[in-house]
């Protein structure tokens, strides 16, 4: 069998793609890894998407999900591990299985970057973790660090200081890249004591646990955990010999958000684009879906 379109990644320009796949006529099928909802998942409080004043990640996943479901869009949840190409046909390949489509669309997102520290990735579940949704009450009224300097840093930062004990807000330069309202926020947090120009340069532990971080080599401080949001790493390894990637693992697209193998698409987080914004991966999403079914 040999689909329309195959729709790699389950965040909101993957659905917002399958729905507009769908309603066109197309036979579409959605594959992913993780969960619905992709790193939406992830968010505690989203306010600038249009139609909701406030909403909470995982219940904008659980919308987006009920959708795809309601449509009867068919989805798989399985890893793709590589696409290669027979002629006009793309071949998506996962741990089990083989899929063929005319059309593809890769929206798999990005994962959070680590710091690259030794015992960093042994501790990650242990006292390291990119996530203050899933893991921040596991914490709570204790003393933890949180590394990063953006928007992403300091919103995790507000929500876990109504958690936990203390914060140690650790950036490595002397002011943030984060909106000034959030900056704003963060300095009227009395639990919150920002570490500018500091980075973490070792991690010491204790019976497999994170015990402490040490900044600038010299300064230790005991820590139960450390959030990390220094940046993030499209996740496009299944496509890297097909040439469509630049440098650093992002797909170059055109004003189509095709790339340059025909019928190869790319939309949200992993497209070289100026804003990352759950709004500009939707729209992306509905762009491509809306010109490879055009050509069906």
């Amino acid at each position: 069998m040999t689909y329309d379109s195959i729709i790699i990644g389950m965040g909101i320009a993957g659905i917002s793609a399958a729905i507009y796949a769908k309603r066109s006529g197309n036979n579409v099928l959605m594959l992913e890894k993780m969960r619905p909802g992709g790193i939406i998942n992830t968010i505690d409080k989203i306010e600038n998407y249009p139609g909701f004043k406030s909403i909470t990640g995982p219940d904008l996943a659980f919308q987006l999900f009920e959708q795809v479901n309601e449509l009867k869009i068919p989805y798989k949840m399985e890893e793709v591990i590589e696409v290669t190409l027979e002629n006009n046909i793309k071949v998506v390949k996962t741990k089990d299985h083989e899929y063929r489509a005319l059309n593809i669309l890769i929206a798999t997102g990005r994962s959070p970057i680590l710091l690259g520290l030794p015992k960093e990735e042994e501790l990650i579940g242990k006292g390291i973790s990119t996530c203050a949704l899933c893991d921040g009450y596991l914490y709570k009224e204790k003393e933890i660090a949180v590394v990063g300097g953006g928007n992403s840093a300091l919103q995790e930062a507000l929500y876990l200081s109504n958690i936990v004990k203390k914060i140690y807000l650790i950036h490595r330069r002397d002011e943030f890249r984060a909106d000034s309202s959030l900056v704003e926020q963060i300095k009227t947090k009395e639990n919150i004591e920002i570490c500018y120009t500091s980075q973490v340069t070792s991690l010491e532990e204790e019976n497999g646990e994170l015990k402490a971080v040490v900044l600038n080599e010299t300064e230790k401080i005991p820590v139960s955990a450390m959030f990390v949001y220094i940046g993030y790493a499209p996740k496009t390894d299944f496509v890297k010999d097909l040439g469509i990637t630049n440098q650093a693992g992002y797909l170059e697209v055109n004003e189509n958000y095709e790339t340059k193998v025909p019928g190869i698409y790319g939309a949200g987080d992993i497209i070289v684009k100026k804003v990352y914004q759950i709004v500009t991966a939707a729209s992306e999403g509905a762009t491509a879906a809306i010109r490879f079914s055009r050509k069906k």
